[in-house]
């Protein structure tokens, strides 16, 4: 399983289980009548036993309001599989390399030394687990990327125990969707539903295979939407607080109507189990990255070239917005789509095309799924009044993404928000290139590093891109040591890694 630290905060982890893990029994969590019930009524009929049919589960469930999933796992869940991989991953030269034990384990430490013990530099074994789910009946399956990253061989085991070898299709690490499929016919499938119809409070049911423990169902509610993690810009996630463990990863995420509305993908966790924060990746964004994966081999988004930061009441009061809404822009790439359209630092984007955009964590993912080339009407608050401007929107790569919300780099480590300079800021700072601080927090805050101060190298190495940066991040194990330019003066910055 797959950890990244954030800032102190709980830990976000990919949810593809470790083969080896086994974890004790945690705490049982029991549920309420939900307090819509006649909301959920027609849902609850939906996936009702079949006319004159005697099921007293179901009856007992519907005379106390609570949801009965028994027709919904009966009818949908054999569409459900589950994935185990086997690869080989890199050790690390420095340390002793113990199979079953995390390269950062402890004990790792403890045995480094010792005669006979086997010692990185090298390559190791790697197994692991996930869920998936049949969309098409000739074998095509959906599930995240990260369980099948670096894989070797993919093997996909069917509710009625066939298993079978799949051939990875595509896999596209920023959406963290992945197509897989087998030489199969005629396999049951599911069904999408519209992520956009999507309430809060409303039930949801996950099957996958939590510690291997294959088409296991859990239920909970939605919990939020449209929810924006470090590092993942370009996915609105669906917060629930079904129970999601490791296993579950690539799993689908049904509505009462027997609909997948999201791939359970993420958990935010302190000890890398269910504590009641999940994420799923919305089922349209999945099937978008799904069809280009399968018709193109990539996956093409959309870009404005913006740098983007939230509207709080101050700033609100100050633009003269009636309320904090919207992304206030904080910075224009020379040259880029939103360059060229018109826009500058100080505008606030209320709406992108037909979609308003109340938070400016909802901007990227919209960009995103927008087509290059195309153009699209922009609704701008500027100078105390609303504006429309037209922009073409340009095509995203890895060195400038939607809208400099790539500056997120290493925040899970570092904490930095970082932007390349434009050229009149390198101009200025009498630099050629360079990375400039737009927030900082945790690591890089404690190390002294501001918002404003211009990071040069990280590790000896040049950064000309947030790409730069996150390979000398990666490659570090306790400590990066980042120059930065402050004014007329550069220091060395030692900033301990989380």
């Amino acid at each position: 399983m797959a950890t990244k630290n954030l800032l102190g905060r709980p830990w976000l982890a990919a949810i593809a289980g470790a083969a080896s893990v086994a974890l004790p029994a945690g705490a049982l969590y029991l549920y309420g009548a939900a307090p819509h019930a006649e909301e959920n009524a027609a849902a609850r009929t939906a996936v009702a036993a079949p006319a004159g049919a005697t099921n007293p589960a179901a009856a007992a469930s519907a005379r106390y309001g609570l949801p009965d999933f028994s027709a919904l796992v009966d009818q949908y869940g054999s569409a459900v599989v589950n994935i185990s991989v086997k690869g080989t991953v890199k050790t690390s030269a420095r340390m002793p390399s113990i199979p079953g034990l995390a390269p950062d384990d402890p004990i790792q430490q403890f045995f480094h030394g010792f005669p006979g013990m086997p010692h990185g530099g090298g390559s190791m074994p790697m197994r692991g687990e996930g869920s998936g789910f049949i969309v098409a009946s000739d074998g095509v399956i959906l599930t995240n990327a990260h369980v099948v990253a670096n894989a070797e061989k993919v093997t996909v085991k069917l509710k009625d125990r066939r298993e079978f070898e799949a051939k990875v299709l595509g896999q596209d690490e920023a959406s963290d969707v992945a197509v897989i499929k087998i030489d199969a016919k005629n396999l049951p499938t599911v069904r999408f539903g519209d992520p956009r119809s999507v309430k809060v409070g409303q039930w949801v049911v996950a099957i996958g295979a939590p510690f291997g423990f294959d088409n296991s169902v859990t239920a909970g509610i939605v919990s939020a939407l449209g929810r924006n993690l470090p590092d993942d810009s370009y996915v609105p996630f669906i917060q629930t607080d079904v129970a999601i463990n490791p296993g579950n990863s690539g799993g689908p995420l049904f509505n009462l109507n027997g609909e997948v509305i999201g791939i359970n993908s993420q958990i935010y966790s302190r000890s890398g189990g269910y504590e009641g924060v999940s994420f799923a990746i919305p089922i349209d964004v999945a099937m978008n990255v799904s069809r280009q994966l399968q018709a193109n081999g990539h996956v093409t988004r959309g870009r404005l070239g913006v740098g983007i930061q939230d509207v709080n009441q101050a700033l609100a009061e100050s633009f003269g917005l009636e309320k904090p809404e919207g992304a206030l822009v904080s910075n224009v790439e020379s040259g880029s789509p939103a360059d060229k359209a018109g826009l500058k630092a100080g505008d606030v984007i209320l709406a992108f095309g037909d979609q308003p955009i109340a938070t400016a964590g909802q901007l990227p993912s919209i960009v995103a799924a927008a087509t290059p080339g195309k153009p699209v009407e922009l609704k701008v608050w500027r100078d105390k009044s609303a504006r429309e401007f037209t922009v073409k929107v340009g095509e995203a790569t890895k060195e400038n993404t939607v809208a400099d919300n790539e500056g997120q780099s290493g925040s899970g480590k570092l904490g930095l928000m970082v932007r390349p300079l434009s050229p009149e800021e390198r101009r200025e700072a009498d630099v050629s290139q360079g990375l400039v601080v737009e927030d900082v927090d945790g690591a890089a805050a404690e190390a002294g590093i501001r918002p404003g101060d211009i990071v040069l190298s990280a590790n000896g190495a040049q950064v000309a891109s947030v790409a730069d940066l996150r390979k000398a991040v990666s490659g570090s194990k306790d400590h990066v040591a980042l120059l930065v330019q402050r004014g007329d003066s550069r220091i060395f910055v030692p900033v301990e890694l989380g």
